[in-house]
Formats: structure tokens, C-alpha cells, sequence
């Protein structure tokens, strides 16, 4: 079928994107255990671990997505000159990740996030993290090393992934948009609380409903679609940026851009874990905009996407040939 050669044709060109992703990166650490006894020492349970892991987590995953659907990620971030560091770029290392565009400091610790889960339910979390903004020297060497890869890899589009741990700044934002304009490199963005106003003139932006309700500061009824047909053309414009992307949870996702408006409901899933949802949906909607592909063929591939990954339980990239496969059954449309 041509519909079929023309998903095959996509899917193959991702092969050939160099991908780069600005943003916090972080470690994702794990320890599994049993649980058969309270502590005499506080009323809290005691877990005695069995397994331990650790994983990329940030905007570190985005880069894992990119990869598992065939292109190449160029990371560029800042961690701690530290034993977490070490760990970091082992972690990236037995990924075949590069590491070119990470940057020690000395002034900073990288985010460790510790999960422990007893008898399959997360017990607590210990976080080892900095949140303030990078200084200027900071800012300006991570600038640097972004602008240099971005040419020397012939990026495609550059994504930045903010967590708000201080990686991202409205300094470092506006350099690299101004340059990747200069360049004609598209920018997609998935933002968060801190930096939400601070995008202008980006290509795309993602936030999720939440995020779009307190970074405007706004409370609307999203079931009505002219309500948020009329907030997302105000956001573009104010913002000038090209298209707003909004995901919906259950209800799908949403896209606007000048001359497209559309809702692309949620396809009928056995969530197991939404959890690493959003790093997916950026990655499949910057890859579709490094292609060129029209808004509603991006935003259906990545709602298609975003709830494969919601499957599986824990932070898991996007199966490649799943997605395809699914996409080929649904009869997408391209």
C-alpha cells in the first residue's frame, strides 16, 4: 500500500537526523527490595534490597528515545565534577552515547534521583540535586559547545528539555534561539514552570495541560474547544512561536499552529506507568519536524508514541517497530 511505503520512508529517514538536546540530565537510581518487618528504631518499614540500578533519566531519556527510533542524539548539559559525574558518563558510555557536549563544574553536583520500592511500591525518594541557574561562565561554555556541535554535526533540530534544575536559563535560551534561527535549525521545546515565558520565537512548543494552565496563569475549560483554540492562538502569537503542542493525558493531544487546529484523541491503552511519557512525545515531534512533515501527521505519530511507552512499566524509550507496526494497523494518516 502507498500509505504503508510512504510510513516506511519516514521511518527510515530518521535514521539520518543528528538530533541535539539541551537540558538537565540526571541519573535515575533504583533499589528493589522486600519488605517483612517495621524498624524499632521509627515506625517505617525496613526494605532489604535485593537489586540495584541505575539509569539515565532527564534529558538523558529524550536522547535514549532519539536513538531507539534511529537517529543520532547530541546531548549537551552540565553535571558535578563528581563521583555521580563518573557514573553519568559510564551510564553514557554502555549506551553508546557521545559525550561530547557535557560539561564538568565545579560548582555544581550532578542530580542523583534514588527511588526505593518495597514489594513493588515506592517506599521514598532521596533527590541529590542543585536547582539554581548555571553563572554566566556556565552559561556562556555551554552556549559555546552547543553552537560549535550544532554546525559540526549538522544538527537537524535542536530539542531543550527543561526540568528546572538550572541547566536551561532565559540567557542561554536566547542565544541559542537567535542562532538556530540564523542557522535554520527548528527548536522544540518541552517546558516547565520556571522558564515557561522565556521560549519566544521557539519552533515548536509541548507543554502538557498542567503546564500551560500555570505557565500562563490561567485556569479554562479544555472540553471547550474554542476556549483553548482561543488560548493557544493567543500564546502563539504572543510568544511567536510556530506551533503549540499540547498533550491531554487520556484525552490525546492537541495541536495549533496557523493553519492547523486539531484534537487527536488518546488511543485505548492499559496504562501501566505514564512515567517518562513526555520525553517520548517530544522526541517523535521533533523528529517529524526535522522532516518537515505537516503539524498533524507529528502530532499523531507522537500521541501514538507517547502512549506505547505509557505500557511499560518504569521510564522506557519508544519501541521503533512497535510504533511503526501500530501506526501501519491504525491506518495513520500521512
Amino acid at each position: 500500500m502507498p500509505q504503508d511505503k510512504t510510513l516506511q520512508q519516514i521511518f527510515d529517514s530518521f535514521n539520518n537526523l543528528k538530533v541535539l538536546i539541551i537540558g538537565d540530565v540526571m541519573i535515575d537510581a533504583y533499589m528493589w527490595g522486600a519488605v517483612h518487618r517495621i524498624s524499632p528504631e521509627a515506625p517505617v518499614p525496613i526494605v532489604s534490597i535485593t537489586k540495584k540500578e541505575n539509569r539515565l533519566g532527564g534529558a538523558a531519556n529524550v536522547a535514549l528515545n532519539i536513538q531507539a527510533m534511529g537517529a543520532s542524539p547530541i546531548l549537551c548539559s552540565v553535571v558535578g565534577n563528581d563521583d555521580g559525574s563518573k557514573l553519568f558518563f559510564d551510564l553514557l558510555k554502555k549506551q553508546k552515547l557521545s559525550a561530547k557536549g557535557i560539561i564538568k563544574s565545579k560548582n555544581r553536583i550532578t542530580t542523583v534521583k534514588t527511588r526505593v520500592i518495597g514489594g513493588n511500591h515506592q517506599m521514598l525518594r532521596v533527590d541529590e540535586e542543585i536547582e539554581t541557574s548555571l553563572n554566566t561562565n556556565e552559561t556562556d561554555a555551554l552556549a559555546e559547545q552547543i553552537k560549535k556541535l550544532a554546525v559540526s554535526e549538522k544538527a537537524a533540530v535542536i530539542i531543550f528539555e527543561d526540568y528546572d534544575k538550572g541547566c536551561i536559563t532565559p540567557a542561554l535560551i536566547k542565544n541559542i534561539v537567535t542562532f538556530a534561527k540564523q542557522k535554520n535549525i527548528p527548536t522544540v521545546v518541552d517546558p516547565k514552570r520556571k522558564n515557561f515565558m522565556s521560549y519566544n520565537g521557539v519552533t515548536l512548543f509541548k507543554p502538557n495541560l498542567k503546564e500551560l494552565k500555570e505557565g500562563l496563569k490561567l485556569d479554562f475549560d479544555h472540553s471547550i474547544t474554542k476556549e483553548l483554540d482561543k488560548v493557544a492562538a493567543d500564546f502563539i502569537k504572543k510568544q511567536n512561536i510556530n506551533t503549540l503542542l499540547v498533550t491531554l493525558s487520556e484525552k490525546g493531544i492537541y495541536t495549533h499552529s496557523s493553519n492547523t487546529k486539531k484534537l487527536i484523541p488518546a488511543h485505548i491503552r492499559n496504562i501501566s506507568d505514564v512515567s517518562g511519557a513526555g520525553d517520548t512525545v517530544i522526541s517523535l515531534a521533533a523528529l517529524c519536524l526535522a522532516l518537515n512533515l505537516p503539524p498533524v501527521v507529528s502530532a499523531a505519530l507522537a500521541n501514538l508514541a507517547g502512549g506505547l511507552v505509557c505500557e511499560k512499566i518504569g521510564v522506557v524509550p519508544i519501541d521503533k517497530k512497535q510504533l511503526f507496526d501500530e501506526a501501519v494497523q491504525l491506518k495513520l494518516k500521512i
